[in-house]
Protein backbone atom coordinates (compact mmCIF):
# COMPACT_ATOMS: atom_id res chain seq x y z
CA UNK A 1 0.00 0.00 0.00
CA UNK A 2 2.93 2.54 0.72
CA UNK A 3 4.75 1.38 -2.57
CA UNK A 4 1.47 2.71 -4.49
CA UNK A 5 0.50 5.63 -2.61
CA UNK A 6 4.30 6.61 -3.46
CA UNK A 7 4.09 5.84 -7.02
CA UNK A 8 0.62 7.55 -7.20
CA UNK A 9 2.05 11.08 -5.36
CA UNK A 10 4.88 10.75 -8.04
CA UNK A 11 2.51 10.40 -10.84
CA UNK A 12 0.76 13.33 -9.25
CA UNK A 13 3.65 15.53 -8.99
CA UNK A 14 4.82 14.92 -12.55
CA UNK A 15 1.39 15.19 -13.97
CA UNK A 16 1.30 18.89 -12.14
CA UNK A 17 5.32 19.72 -13.06
CA UNK A 18 4.44 19.33 -16.71
CA UNK A 19 1.06 21.11 -16.58
CA UNK A 20 3.11 23.63 -15.17
CA UNK A 21 5.61 23.83 -17.30
CA UNK A 22 3.11 24.19 -20.05
CA UNK A 23 1.76 26.94 -18.67
CA UNK A 24 5.36 28.65 -18.80
CA UNK A 25 5.73 28.44 -22.50
CA UNK A 26 2.93 31.32 -23.60
CA UNK A 27 3.91 34.29 -20.33
CA UNK A 28 1.53 37.34 -20.28
CA UNK A 29 2.59 40.15 -22.07
CA UNK A 30 4.55 42.97 -20.32
CA UNK A 31 1.79 46.00 -18.70
CA UNK A 32 1.64 48.42 -20.91
CA UNK A 33 3.81 51.83 -20.29
CA UNK A 34 1.80 55.23 -20.15
CA UNK A 35 4.05 58.21 -20.18
CA UNK A 36 3.00 61.07 -17.80
CA UNK A 37 2.92 64.47 -19.50
CA UNK A 38 4.44 65.95 -16.56
CA UNK A 39 8.31 65.61 -17.56
CA UNK A 40 9.25 68.38 -15.06
CA UNK A 41 7.96 69.53 -11.94
CA UNK A 42 7.95 73.15 -12.96
CA UNK A 43 5.05 72.21 -15.77
CA UNK A 44 2.56 70.13 -13.88
CA UNK A 45 -1.29 70.31 -14.87
CA UNK A 46 -3.99 68.13 -13.32
CA UNK A 47 -5.44 65.90 -15.63
CA UNK A 48 -8.93 64.58 -15.07
CA UNK A 49 -9.36 60.87 -14.58
CA UNK A 50 -11.61 57.76 -13.59
CA UNK A 51 -13.03 58.72 -10.39
CA UNK A 52 -13.19 62.18 -10.12
CA UNK A 53 -15.56 64.44 -10.19
CA UNK A 54 -16.10 67.30 -12.27
CA UNK A 55 -18.76 70.23 -12.32
CA UNK A 56 -19.50 71.81 -16.06
CA UNK A 57 -21.20 75.35 -15.56
CA UNK A 58 -23.02 76.27 -18.99
CA UNK A 59 -23.19 79.98 -19.21
CA UNK A 60 -27.38 80.79 -19.33
CA UNK A 61 -28.49 77.32 -19.41
CA UNK A 62 -28.41 75.79 -16.20
CA UNK A 63 -30.69 73.09 -17.43
CA UNK A 64 -27.08 71.54 -18.93
CA UNK A 65 -25.20 72.10 -15.75
CA UNK A 66 -24.10 69.72 -13.50
CA UNK A 67 -22.59 67.81 -11.41
CA UNK A 68 -20.81 64.31 -13.16
CA UNK A 69 -18.62 61.33 -11.80
CA UNK A 70 -15.85 60.38 -14.35
CA UNK A 71 -16.81 56.17 -15.26
CA UNK A 72 -14.05 53.63 -15.09
CA UNK A 73 -13.97 53.90 -18.39
CA UNK A 74 -12.77 57.73 -18.68
CA UNK A 75 -16.42 59.26 -20.19
CA UNK A 76 -19.09 60.76 -18.59
CA UNK A 77 -22.40 61.26 -19.31
CA UNK A 78 -24.35 64.51 -20.14
CA UNK A 79 -28.33 65.24 -20.54
CA UNK A 80 -27.35 66.01 -24.49
CA UNK A 81 -24.36 63.28 -24.79
CA UNK A 82 -24.37 59.94 -23.15
CA UNK A 83 -20.74 59.43 -23.67
CA UNK A 84 -17.92 62.30 -23.26
CA UNK A 85 -14.17 61.14 -23.30
CA UNK A 86 -12.81 63.54 -20.01
CA UNK A 87 -10.15 61.50 -18.74
CA UNK A 88 -6.44 62.69 -19.60
CA UNK A 89 -7.97 66.50 -20.27
CA UNK A 90 -7.25 69.30 -18.08
CA UNK A 91 -10.74 71.32 -16.78
CA UNK A 92 -9.56 74.03 -19.61
CA UNK A 93 -9.60 71.16 -22.48
CA UNK A 94 -12.68 69.72 -21.38
CA UNK A 95 -14.26 73.13 -21.15
CA UNK A 96 -13.21 74.09 -24.57
CA UNK A 97 -14.18 70.29 -25.82
CA UNK A 98 -17.90 70.75 -24.07
CA UNK A 99 -18.09 74.10 -25.57
CA UNK A 100 -17.31 72.43 -29.46
CA UNK A 101 -20.28 70.08 -28.51
CA UNK A 102 -22.56 72.31 -27.13
CA UNK A 103 -22.45 74.51 -30.01
CA UNK A 104 -24.34 72.00 -32.16
CA UNK A 105 -27.37 72.10 -29.88
CA UNK A 106 -27.54 75.69 -28.42
CA UNK A 107 -25.35 78.95 -29.72
CA UNK A 108 -22.11 80.05 -28.59
CA UNK A 109 -22.39 78.12 -25.41
CA UNK A 110 -19.73 79.30 -22.91
CA UNK A 111 -18.49 76.64 -20.23
CA UNK A 112 -16.67 76.61 -16.92
CA UNK A 113 -15.03 73.02 -15.80
CA UNK A 114 -14.53 72.93 -12.13
CA UNK A 115 -13.37 69.90 -10.00
CA UNK A 116 -15.00 68.86 -6.60
CA UNK A 117 -12.92 65.08 -5.88
CA UNK A 118 -9.01 64.23 -7.17
CA UNK A 119 -8.28 60.98 -8.22
CA UNK A 120 -6.61 61.12 -11.48
CA UNK A 121 -5.84 58.62 -14.38
CA UNK A 122 -3.10 55.81 -13.06
CA UNK A 123 -0.23 57.84 -14.88
CA UNK A 124 -0.48 60.62 -13.04
CA UNK A 125 -0.60 58.74 -9.39
CA UNK A 126 2.39 57.98 -7.47
CA UNK A 127 2.46 54.69 -5.97
CA UNK A 128 4.50 53.02 -2.88
CA UNK A 129 4.39 49.10 -2.85
CA UNK A 130 6.65 47.11 0.05
CA UNK A 131 7.86 47.97 3.60
CA UNK A 132 5.92 51.23 4.39
CA UNK A 133 3.57 51.37 6.61
CA UNK A 134 1.13 52.35 4.91
CA UNK A 135 1.70 51.20 0.95
CA UNK A 136 -0.87 53.17 -1.38
CA UNK A 137 -1.29 54.85 -4.57
CA UNK A 138 -1.00 58.53 -4.17
CA UNK A 139 -2.35 61.51 -6.52
CA UNK A 140 0.43 63.76 -6.95
CA UNK A 141 0.56 67.20 -6.19
CA UNK A 142 2.69 70.02 -7.30
CA UNK A 143 6.22 70.18 -6.55
CA UNK A 144 5.62 67.21 -4.15
CA UNK A 145 9.32 65.68 -3.07
CA UNK A 146 10.09 62.28 -1.92
CA UNK A 147 10.58 63.58 1.85
CA UNK A 148 6.14 64.63 1.19
CA UNK A 149 5.54 61.36 -0.24
CA UNK A 150 7.18 59.52 2.61
CA UNK A 151 5.42 61.43 5.46
CA UNK A 152 1.86 60.47 3.11
CA UNK A 153 2.44 56.47 3.46
CA UNK A 154 3.36 57.00 7.45
CA UNK A 155 7.07 56.22 6.41
CA UNK A 156 8.57 52.72 6.46
CA UNK A 157 8.66 49.74 8.49
CA UNK A 158 10.66 48.17 11.54
CA UNK A 159 12.31 46.34 8.94
CA UNK A 160 12.38 48.39 5.93
CA UNK A 161 15.80 48.29 4.34
CA UNK A 162 15.48 52.08 2.86
CA UNK A 163 18.69 52.31 1.23
CA UNK A 164 17.88 49.58 -1.13
CA UNK A 165 14.95 51.54 -2.17
CA UNK A 166 14.28 51.85 -5.80
CA UNK A 167 12.13 54.72 -7.76
CA UNK A 168 10.83 53.19 -11.07
CA UNK A 169 10.26 56.61 -13.77
CA UNK A 170 8.92 56.24 -16.92
CA UNK A 171 10.77 58.52 -19.89
CA UNK A 172 10.29 58.09 -23.42
CA UNK A 173 8.48 55.25 -23.15
CA UNK A 174 10.75 53.40 -21.04
CA UNK A 175 10.86 52.16 -17.66
CA UNK A 176 14.10 53.77 -15.56
CA UNK A 177 15.01 52.79 -12.26
CA UNK A 178 17.10 54.97 -9.57
CA UNK A 179 18.43 54.50 -6.36
CA UNK A 180 16.87 56.11 -3.24
CA UNK A 181 18.13 56.84 -0.09
CA UNK A 182 15.28 56.33 2.39
CA UNK A 183 16.82 55.37 5.22
CA UNK A 184 19.10 58.50 5.29
CA UNK A 185 16.44 60.46 4.50
CA UNK A 186 13.97 59.67 6.80
CA UNK A 187 15.85 57.90 10.23
CA UNK A 188 19.57 60.03 9.59
CA UNK A 189 18.05 63.33 8.78
CA UNK A 190 20.10 63.50 5.85
CA UNK A 191 17.84 66.23 3.86
CA UNK A 192 20.35 65.96 0.74
CA UNK A 193 18.62 62.73 0.24
CA UNK A 194 15.38 64.48 -1.01
CA UNK A 195 14.51 64.03 -4.23
CA UNK A 196 11.65 65.48 -6.95
CA UNK A 197 8.82 63.33 -7.16
CA UNK A 198 7.18 63.53 -10.95
CA UNK A 199 3.47 61.80 -12.03
CA UNK A 200 3.68 58.28 -12.59
CA UNK A 201 6.84 57.19 -10.07
CA UNK A 202 6.55 54.11 -8.77
CA UNK A 203 8.79 53.38 -5.24
CA UNK A 204 9.68 49.83 -4.05
CA UNK A 205 11.24 49.25 -0.41
CA UNK A 206 12.41 46.13 0.23
CA UNK A 207 13.06 44.41 3.58
CA UNK A 208 16.20 44.08 5.07
CA UNK A 209 18.11 40.65 5.22
CA UNK A 210 19.17 39.83 8.50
Amino acid sequence: MMASSAKGYCGLALILSLFLSACSVNPLPRATVQNSLTTSVDNYQYLIGPGDSVSIFVWRNPELSGAFLVRPDGKISTSLVEDVPVSGKTPTQLARDMEAILSKYIRDPVVTVSMTGFVGPYSEQVRVIGAAANPRAISYREYMTLLDLMIAVGGLTEFADGNGAKLVRVKDGEQQTFDLQLDNLIREGEIGANVDILPGDIIIIPEAWF
